[in-house]
């Protein structure tokens, strides 16, 4: 068992612990969904980040890509539908991303647009 004070960063590694070919947004669509993804690996991560007042360092390469769809549900879902902050995910989150640097930005970009949602 770790410890958590050892623990600089949690970590997830998309393509080794969900999957290498990221599917589309809902689970009712297919396989490897966005919302199966924030569900089952990105959610219960956040929270141990949170708890440890510890980033959450997520790793997108390795995969045959993402769809706008499934990044658009698994982090904008955060927010829309967890209930969490644009400014408490910023300050979390943490993204690796060398094959497609551009993810990053629209994953940012996905986040702002549901927060902006939330206030209307």
């Amino acid at each position: 068992m770790r410890q958590m004070e050892t623990v600089k960063k949690i970590k997830i590694v998309i393509a080794k612990e969900f999957s290498k070919t990221p599917g589309p947004r809902h689970i009712k669509e297919g396989e490897h969904s966005g919302e199966m993804f924030r569900q089952d690996i990105l959610l219960p991560r956040l929270k141990e980040a949170i708890s440890g007042n510890v980033k959450l360092w997520i790793d997108f390469d390795g995969t045959a890509g993402y769809g706008t769809s499934f990044l658009e549900e698994a982090f904008g879902g955060l927010i829309r539908k967890e209930g969490y902050t644009y400014d408490t995910l910023s300050k979390i989150l943490e993204f690796k991303s060398d094959e497609e640097e551009y993810l990053k930005e629209d994953i940012d970009i996905y986040m702002k647009e549901a927060q902006d949602e939330k206030k209307k």
